[in-house]
């Protein structure tokens, strides 16, 4: 054996081991980590809980009912280990009691969490669905103060841009509302899951509104900072879901959409996966 092919054997000999010990360990960090998908929604029960809201249709309806189940095999083709829902579920387990109802409540209930989240969870077997919300109380700040922005526009010259704001929401609104009788839910989910659609609309309202304040009082920054502490607090009740390896379905407002999807992408140890796909899928059928 000449030298060239002894040096050559040497390093092959050295190298390969080193190689496959680093093969295997992006394998074995790939299968830690927790892939996370943020399913953007609009309220199906018409519960008229937001700022501004668009009109929904009976979502029992057979039609309705068969479009919900199309969707939601689309959903099941990901093969979600957990979905976590827009509700709050008791500590430390944060899992939905009612949950245990799912068929009842398949059959009475239209809202979201119930028509998506609990006919996912029976649909794949699951034993539990979970509830991630995070919402004001007696011993919790206001985390969506837009009573105080709102008054102090009002003294303060700023109800022109509150105005204009309100109204590009409120058309963004009716044109859903218009379009969702010849949609198929899919279809009608489909710009609350446009990443950039969501995002600017996100950036359009929340940023516009650090306008609306002084050098003394600046609730529009107020505003922006407890809306993004109560969606830091709902992405930590997430991690406590999470564990490595799982492969979470998100339920959510498209309104959270943004925020959650930032922590996704930055927390260590997770990785967003997109909903469109799927509702494409689903749309297209």
């Amino acid at each position: 054996m000449n030298l060239l092919k002894l040096v050559s054997l040497c390093l092959v000999t050295v190298l390969m081991p080193a190689a496959l010990n680093a093969q295997t360990d992006d394998q074995a960090e790939q299968s830690e980590t927790i892939k996370v998908m943020v399913l953007g929604l609009y309220h199906f029960d018409n519960p008229g809980a937001d700022m501004v809201n668009s009109e929904v249709d009976d979502m029992l309806a057979p039609h309705r009912q068969r479009e919900i189940i199309a969707l939601v095999e689309s959903l099941a083709q990901w093969r979600p280990t957990k979905i976590a829902v827009e509700n709050e579920a008791p500590l430390p387990s944060l899992s939905m009691e009612e949950y245990a109802r799912a068929d009842e409540l398949l059959a009475t209930s239209r809202n979201e969490t119930v028509q998506i989240g609990y006919r996912l969870g029976v649909m794949l077997g699951h034993n539990a669905v979970y509830g991630y919300d995070e919402r004001g109380g007696d011993s919790e700040p206001d985390y969506f103060p837009m009573g105080k922005v709102q008054a102090f526009a009002q003294a303060n010259g700023g109800m022109e841009l509150m105005g204009s704001l309100i109204a590009e929401i409120q058309a963004v609104a009716d044109q859903e509302t218009a379009e969702r009788p010849s949609q198929t839910v899919a279809q009608s989910l489909l710009q609350h899951n446009d990443t950039d659609r969501v995002s600017s609309l996100h950036n359009r309202l929340y940023y516009s509104l650090l306008r609306i304040g002084d050098g003394d009082q600046q609730p529009g920054a107020e505003l922006n900072a407890y809306w993004y502490m109560r969606n830091a607090k709902m992405f930590a009740k997430l991690d406590m879901i999470a564990e490595a390896g799982d492969r979470v379905l998100v339920l959510a407002g498209s309104g959270h959409a943004t925020w959650l999807k930032h922590f996704v992408e930055r927390m260590p140890g997770y990785e967003l996966v997109e909903a469109l796909p799927y509702i494409e899928d689903a749309a297209n059928n």
